[in-house]
């Protein structure tokens, strides 16, 4: 059975470019997130924009139509915290300070299709949270079978990860094989953060003095190029967003009060688990959240996580997504919002804001995704119920107007088990 389940999976994963099209959603449910929810309501893409909402908006002759009767569409998820599709390793064991790299995406990760079948159609992808100042991510959309160079979402913000606690000070680290290293405590990591950005500020004055110079003498000599200062001075010019890993109220504080001393700011907080007791000092940063439904005590600096957290943080005026840190999570991220509703009586679109427009705010696209309005990308995810009923599946999911995942046509697993056995085709 096992060899039956592998083979299975590797057949369900073969990328597929398909082919640009214009589309039509008619006669559904349209969540539109911005604007309420929409009966009976049709939706257009041409060219990959989204050219019409409306319960009257009229469908142009000879183009692809689906049939949304009892269907309820919505924009596509975003997972605003992924480590999928990204080629060789995830954390950097011997530096702690790596701003000058990028993680590397691969276009063939079969969690790009399981993200689609879970109406994902965008996601920042991180690296690992070793690193007190780590590398840079990026933003994709879930484009299964194009060119890596393709899946970038352009006019995304430039992203580099912070970390805080236990895994940055190496905390459950035992032996020499485990690469114990400094900063080995919480307050090694806010000395290092206070150490590389002085070093940073004074870098930033070495290349203004130059520039200064240089448009009086051509002779003045220009300073020697340092890609990792170089990056965290772009983070000193607000060109590079920090989003920071981080469980504690008291390290989520510390990175506020040391962001602010340097002269930047932390853009958002990933996990913010104990975010719900420093939402003020969070929303007066200016600070956003990325965090788990439901995710606690699996490690010490875990055990006070609730699932009120996202509620919580919501009503002090923070601006707060869902993700999934997660190969599997990501396939059910609307059920993950739906948790903000039993949790904190969270009404169902301000819920549904967190896996769609609030996670587009965090990566830097609420002018392109998010909602469904006129002249966004058509980034759509088609279910057969309300994302939040418990037999809920998405049908479709098109990003750009492009059809990349249909039920009806996937390879899925229940799909082949209906029509063969560990011994072959009945």
């Amino acid at each position: 059975m096992r060899f039956f389940i592998k083979l299975s999976i590797a057949a369900l994963c073969v990328p597929g470019v398909l082919a640009a099209q214009d589309v039509a959603i008619r006669n559904a449910t349209l969540i539109t997130i911005a604007n309420g929810d929409i009966q009976a309501g049709n939706i257009i893409v041409r060219g990959g924009k989204i050219t019409a909402v409306g319960a009257n908006a009229a469908i142009p002759a000879g183009m692809r139509v689906i049939d949304g009767t009892g269907k309820f569409v919505m924009p596509g998820i975003i997972d605003a915290h992924s480590h999928a599709a990204l080629e060789g390793g995830i954390n950097e064991g011997a530096e702690s300070v790596t701003p000058e790299v990028q993680v590397q995406v691969r276009n063939d990760d079969p969690v790009i299709y399981r993200a689609l079948a879970g109406g994902v159609t965008s996601a920042l992808l991180l690296h690992g949270s070793a690193n007190t100042i780590g590398g840079q991510s990026r933003v994709i959309k879930m484009r299964w079978g194009a060119p890596v160079d393709s899946m970038y979402f352009k006019g995304a913000f430039r992203i580099v990860k912070f970390a805080l606690g236990e895994n940055v000070t190496r905390a459950s680290a035992t032996t020499p094989e485990d690469q114990r290293r400094f900063p080995m405590s919480r307050m090694g990591v806010e000395f290092t953060v206070n150490y590389w950005f002085q070093k940073a500020k004074e870098y930033d004055d070495e290349w203004k003095e130059y520039r200064a110079s240089a448009k009086a003498s051509p002779n003045a000599i220009m300073p020697r190029r340092d890609l990792r200062l170089e990056a965290l001075a772009d983070i000193l010019h607000g060109d590079l967003k920090v989003h920071s890993h981080s469980y504690r109220g008291d390290e989520i504080l510390m990175l506020i009060r040391v962001a602010e001393e340097n002269g930047f700011k932390v853009h958002t907080f990933q996990h913010v688990l104990e975010g719900y007791k420093v939402a003020d000092e969070i929303a007066k940063h200016g600070a956003m959240a990325s965090t788990f439904a439901d995710m606690w005590a699996y490690k010490a600096e875990a055990w006070d996580a609730i699932p009120y957290n996202m509620a919580l943080m919501t009503e002090r005026g923070v601006v707060v997504s869902v993700n999934s840190d997660s190969d599997e999570r990501i396939r059910r991220l609307y059920q993950e919002a739906g948790i903000g509703v039993r949790y904190g009586n969270m009404s169902v679109n301000e819920a549904l804001k967190m896996v769609t427009l609030n996670p587009a705010k965090q990566l830097g696209i609420d002018k392109m995704v998010g909602t469904l309005e006129n002249g966004k990308d058509g980034d759509i995810a088609v279910f057969s119920a309300h994302p939040f009923a418990p037999n809920a599946m998405v049908e479709y999911t098109i990003v750009d107007g492009k059809v990349l995942f249909d039920r009806s046509e996937a390879n899925t697993l229940r799909k082949q088990a209906a029509t063969q056995t560990p011994g072959g085709t009945r």
